[in-house]
């Protein structure tokens, strides 16, 4: 399971061809958190994904021969796009000529940022996005499902539900630093924990006993990639609403999670 794999797609239909001498073009509406599929909802460390035209001329996923020494590629070998986010370059997970996926770099802070897209030294608009401290937000099966496995690796869906009792995985993006904290443009090599000390799960709106949050980190071997792991309840409730995150930031509403 791959960051690649796990963000969801969130496409605008431009439907556009990149040309050779034109420069990308893009909107800060057109830029979205990748992992809960909305605008306006940004920090450092989290994936984020930019719809637009020609800001690509081939389209690349990140491979093995992209990453070198453990370090993080800001340009995908062959396809000559960077993203500087205030004239930082982000780690570059995906290019199309109408789409490509990054993730925000960690030495930013919360506050205004300024996003341009470079192809062959032809740059596209600066536009401004706001980052928060946090953007918590899980990854989803579909509309309303979180991305969810059981220990054994296999996804919780309708079909193979959660039971009560039972410690699953979530997977999610932009839960904020950790410590020990990210080493910038680095793949992590251990566990690194979720700093902040309200870290919660909520399940239908009710935080869980925080003794039941076994971890809330990052996934090793994956920059930018969350996962929290959940001792449910015995008692845990049919089909709950699953959110995560601290008292002045949780992930977005109306997704649930299989349990039965």
């Amino acid at each position: 399971m791959t960051p690649v794999l796990l963000m969801t797609t969130f496409g605008l239909g431009l439907g556009l061809a990149a040309s050779s001498n034109t420069a990308p073009y893009y909107t800060e509406a057109s830029i979205a958190n990748t992992a809960a599929s909305i605008a306006n909802f940004y920090a450092p460390n989290t994936f984020v994904t930019i719809y637009g035209v020609n800001l690509a001329y081939v389209t690349k996923a990140m491979t093995a021969d992209d990453i070198s020494g453990n370090v993080l590629p800001t340009a995908l070998i062959g396809t000559g796009v960077r993203v500087l986010v205030n004239q930082i370059a982000a780690d570059i997970y995906y290019v199309s000529p109408s789409q490509i996926n990054l993730l925000i770099p960690t030495l930013l802070i919360g506050g205004p940022a300024t996003v341009q897209v470079e192809v062959d030294g032809l740059a596209g608009p600066p536009v401004t996005i706001m980052l928060g401290a946090t953007a918590p937000a899980l990854f989803q099966l579909d509309a309303s499902t979180v991305l969810a496995t059981h220990l054994d690796g296999s996804k919780v869906t309708a079909n193979a539900p959660a039971s009560g009792g039972e410690v699953v995985v979530l997977y999610g993006s932009g839960l904020g630093p950790t410590v020990p904290a990210a080493i910038p443009n680095q793949l992590p090599t251990s566990l690194a924990v979720v700093a902040a000390g309200d870290f919660q799960v909520q399940l239908n709106g009710v935080a869980v006993d925080p003794t039941r949050i076994v971890y809330a980190g990052v996934v090793p071997g994956y920059a930018g990639l969350y996962q929290v792991n959940l001792w449910l309840p015995a008692d845990a409730p049919q089909n709950p609403e699953v959110r995560v995150g601290t008292a002045e930031q949780m992930s977005p509403p109306q997704l649930y999670l299989p349990v039965q």
